[in-house]
C-alpha cells in the first residue's frame, strides 16, 4: 500500500508550558489556557514544537513531555525564548532516549537582540557545532531547528545556519506579512541548503490594533491570517517549505477569530494529498 502524505502531516503547533503564562493579551476574552496537547487536538495538528519559557520548566521534563507522546513528532527546545538563558541539550537528548516521537531540538530567539543588545547569536559558533554534533551523532539522528525573524536577514548568519538542519521563519509584526514573498525569497538565497518551515502567529506579536498604548500582542486582521496560511500551503505544494507552524497553544481556548478560522481551514485542507 502506498502511503500518501497529506497537508495535515506537515502542520505543527508551537507549544509551551502554560504555568508561566497569565494571559495571552489584554484584549483576549475569558477562556481556558490550553496545554500543547489540548490545542493540537483542538486544531487537528499532529506535530508540535515545544519551547521553554522564562527558564520554565527546569529539568527533569518527564511530566511535561510524556503528555505529548500521542503526537506523531515532537521537537523540544535546547534554548528557550529570549527570557530563557539555559542550554537544555542534555535534557532533550535524555527525553529522546525515552520517547521515539522526539525528533529534534529547536533554538528559539537565537539571533538578534539579547538583553537589549543586538548581537549575532546566543551561542558561539563552536558551541553550536557541538550541539549539532551531539544531535546528529547519537544512536538516532535528531534534527537541529532554529528560529529566524524577517528583520534578522541582514545579520551575518551563514556560518550559523550551516550548522542547522531546519530554519523556522517568522514575521513578528503583522503588517510585515505584506512582504512575505520577497522576504522569504531573500531567506532562500541565504539558506538554500536548509529545510524550511513557515511560522504563523495567531496574533500580531508586535502589538498592533487594538493594542496601541498597551503592551502585549494585538489582533491580526483575518485577511492576513488567511494570507499566511494559504501562502504556506502554496509553498508546501511547491516544495519550498516542508511545514507550517501555528503559534500557539495559549491562544486556542478563547474563541479568537484567527484561531477559529484556522481550525476550519485545517479541517478543509488537512486531508488533501501533497
Amino acid at each position: 500500500m502506498v502511503s500518501t502524505i497529506t497537508v495535515r502531516d506537515r502542520l505543527w503547533l508551537f507549544g509551551m508550558p502554560v504555568e508561566p503564562i497569565l494571559r495571552p493579551a489584554p484584549w483576549v476574552p475569558e477562556g481556558k489556557l490550553m496545554t500543547t496537547l489540548e490545542a493540537a487536538m483542538y486544531l487537528g495538528i499532529p506535530n508540535a514544537l515545544w519551547g521553554v519559557q522564562r527558564n520554565f520548566p527546569e529539568p527533569p521534563w518527564d511530566t511535561h513531555v510524556r503528555p505529548l507522546t500521542p503526537l506523531k513528532r515532537v521537537v523540544l527546545s535546547a534554548l528557550g525564548e529570549a527570557a530563557s538563558d539555559r542550554n537544555d541539550l542534555e535534557e532533550v537528548l535524555r527525553m529522546a532516549e525515552q520517547f521515539p516521537s522526539i525528533t529534534g531540538a529547536i533554538l528559539d530567539d537565537f539571533f538578534g537582540y539579547v538583553d537589549g543588545q543586538r548581537q549575532q547569536a546566543r551561542f558561539s559558533l563552536e558551541e553550536l557545532k557541538q550541539i549539532a554534533d551531539r544531535l546528529h551523532g547519537g544512536p538516532r539522528r535528531l534534527d537541529l531547528y532554529v528560529v529566524i525573524y524577517s528583520n534578522q536577514l541582514d545579520l551575518p548568519l551563514d556560518d550559523y545556519l550551516a550548522c542547522c538542519d531546519v530554519v523556522t521563519y517568522w514575521h513578528w509584526w503583522a503588517p510585515d506579512l505584506a512582504d512575505l514573498e520577497p522576504d522569504f525569497a531573500q531567506l532562500e538565497q541565504r539558506a538554500g541548503h536548509m529545510r524550511k518551515m513557515l511560522g504563523c502567529y495567531f496574533t500580531d506579536m508586535g502589538g498592533g490594533e487594538p493594542a496601541e498604548g498597551t503592551e502585549g500582542e494585538g489582533k491580526i486582521p483575518l485577511e492576513l491570517m488567511r494570507q499566511q496560511c494559504e501562502t504556506g500551503l502554496k509553498w508546501l505544494r511547491e516544495g519550498r517549505i516542508e511545514g507550517i507552524i501555528l503559534l500557539g497553544n495559549y491562544h486556542c481556548g478563547f474563541g479568537i477569530e484567527t484561531v477559529e478560522w484556522t481550525k476550519q481551514w485545517i479541517a478543509e485542507v488537512g486531508d488533501q494529498p501533497l
